[in-house]
């Protein structure tokens, strides 16, 4: 199923950025690859469910395509991932957590965080919330 959400892989973990139009998922998306993430899919993803893993994969029709805001449109290797978290960028995020929630995506429970994307350590924190709150990636054969 197509999803809308910009995703990236980090360590064969996927990462979705969810949120209004604009509010910055590109922008996140690409400062985590310049960070040594891979690309799953920029403005959907399709997400299918294998027994307990939701599997995040770019679309066929724009798969490897990022838009990067007032530069245009650059192509970009992509994989597929294990979706282990999804961040919901909003401004009004709150400032501090005792623990993520949980969204269902595929019919399958997903750790969930509100997630501000704003300010210069955006893309650490989003990594550092995959390294805190995300399911641990599962060796498939």
């Amino acid at each position: 199923m197509l999803h809308q959400a910009t995703a990236v892989a980090i360590g064969g973990r996927a990462v979705l950025l969810e949120g209004e139009p604009g509010i910055g998922k590109s922008s996140l998306a690409l400062s985590l690859i310049d960070r040594g993430a891979v690309l799953v899919g920029d403005d959907g993803v399709i997400l299918s469910r294998q027994g307990a893993i939701l599997w995040a994969a770019p679309p066929p029709h724009t798969a490897g395509l990022l838009e990067i805001r007032n530069v245009g449109i650059v192509t970009l290797p992509t994989v597929i991932a294990q979706v282990a978290l999804a961040l919901t960028l909003t401004t009004d995020a709150p400032r501090y957590i005792e623990r993520a929630g949980e969204a269902t995506r595929g019919d399958l429970p997903i750790p969930h965080l509100a997630f501000d994307p704003r300010g210069p350590a955006s893309a650490v924190r989003a990594e550092y919330a995959l390294a805190l709150h995300g399911l641990p990636r599962t060796e498939t054969a």
